[in-house]
């Protein structure tokens, strides 16, 4: 427990039990579910019925269910004299040993500062976090990476750190401590390049990133000693007949020789990667300009379509970016980049399990979750044009929390809280 006056943001890492994915629950998925995979998601209705109408924050959410406002860009956070960043991105939760959780959240403003609208005085980039109490109430606000650019996503580490990626060419990969006790530590052999989003597999310790350009590439890790990503081998992938990945070595990763990517001759390129995770033996790749959702099998080393919308009539999902698994269902929860003229969307991708007596694997199923609607959110036709991002849940998977990263032109972060379901 923390002294009376000791501050909640000096505790020590120790004290944190572990991020949200390691903590989500860890569904051991069967051979079933691969075969099921082969067949992309189809559209459905969701589990959680009809959205209402927009709530006070231009919510529109099922039936049982609520959003409150975490923080806005630029003004200090509730019960706090903290402002939150600017354009919050990419997110993740850390559980503390005193009942309550961490949220971490990467900024994407860029440095310098070059934008097509005026927000004022922008102040810092880099990363935040807010301190919960076991009840959920906000405690703490701090900053625990500064002094970057355009921080996109990332992801959290089972050890619990966060891996905070900067979206520029230079990017880098910054492993960050959620209590702000310790200063953040960059990772340039994990790659520089235009980072968006990064995971780690439990069982073997190795990272998996992806590149946000047209034509980037899919990247693994291979740290030389677990829980030190200091040094290792950085690999591109190469998809060959049947999904098969090979894994080819990265040259270098400084990107003095050139674009990664570039430098291995036949790696397949990816359009726009953006949001990646890890659950179950899977990392899931999200690829924005084909709107697709990947399964990356790490076991048998093999890639397959989840979501094609090109494959779905009036497809319910477009333009994917910041995903998450949901640790008491195993649903899917994935984020829309940019909505167009429909309001943005949450959506789930719920892997069928097939049950016995299933003659055969049954089609993942997509469907929306929630909406964002309103002008606070923009659209594509205007400056402020928002896009959701740094879907993940609290560690007990009862509260969900997203950013609407350009809301009222500088962004803001929720919490939806409700009914979510268990595993059907």
């Amino acid at each position: 427990m923390t002294a009376p006056n000791e501050s909640p943001r000096e505790l020590s890492r120790r004290e944190l039990v572990g991020s949200g994915v390691a903590a989500a629950g860890l569904l051991t998925l069967g051979p079933e579910f691969w075969e099921a995979l082969a067949r992309p998601a189809k559209r459905a209705r969701s589990p959680y019925g009809r959205l209402r109408p927009p709530d006070a924050n231009g919510l529109r959410l099922p039936e049982g269910f609520s959003s409150r406002v975490i923080a806005r860009g630029g003004q200090p956070v509730s019960g706090t004299t903290y402002p939150w960043h600017i354009f919050p991105d990419g997110a993740a939760t850390y559980s503390t040993s005193d009942g309550g959780w961490i949220l971490v959240s990467n900024s994407e403003l860029p440095t310098p500062v070059d934008l097509p609208i005026d927000i004022g005085s922008p102040g810092d980039g880099g990363a935040s976090a807010i301190r919960f109490d076991a009840d959920g109430e906000i405690t703490d606000a701090y900053r625990i990476l500064s002094d970057t650019s355009s921080n996109c996503a990332g992801g959290p580490t089972p050890w619990g750190t966060w891996l905070s990626c900067e979206e520029i060419d230079d990017g880098l990969v910054w492993e960050c401590d959620p209590a702000g006790e310790k200063e953040a530590v960059a990772h340039p052999a994990m790659g520089v390049f235009k980072h968006e989003a990064a995971c780690i597999d439990d069982r073997t310790g190795h990272a998996y990133l992806s590149e946000d350009e047209g034509e980037g590439g899919f990247y693994r890790f291979r740290p030389k000693r677990r829980k030190d990503l200091s040094e290792g081998v950085l690999e591109i992938a190469k998809v060959g007949e049947r999904g098969a990945v090979e894994w080819i070595r990265v040259p270098d990763p400084s990107r003095a020789a050139g674009p990664l990517r570039d430098q291995v001759p036949g790696a397949t390129r990816f359009a726009r990667g953006e949001g990646i995770w890890f659950d179950s033996g899977t990392v899931y790749l999200a690829t924005t300009s084909d709107s697709r959702i990947w399964a990356y099998e790490t076991r048998r080393k093999r890639i397959r379509v989840l979501y094609d919308p090109a494959k779905i009539k009036n497809p319910p999902l477009t333009e994917v970016d910041n995903i998450t698994v949901a640790k008491r269902s195993g649903d899917l929860y994935v984020c829309e980049d940019n909505g167009g003229e429909d309001p943005f969307d949450i959506a789930i991708i719920t892997p069928q399990v097939p049950r016995p007596g299933d003659r055969r694997p049954k089609a993942p199923k997509v469907a929306r979750f929630m909406k964002l609607t309103g002008p606070e959110h923009g659209n594509a036709d205007t400056e402020a044009a928002s896009e959701v991002a740094g879907v993940c849940f609290n560690p007990a998977g009862d509260r969900l929390y997203f950013s609407s990263q350009r809301a009222a032109g500088v962004g803001a972060t929720y919490e939806v809280s409700g009914p979510f379901r268990g595993r059907p």
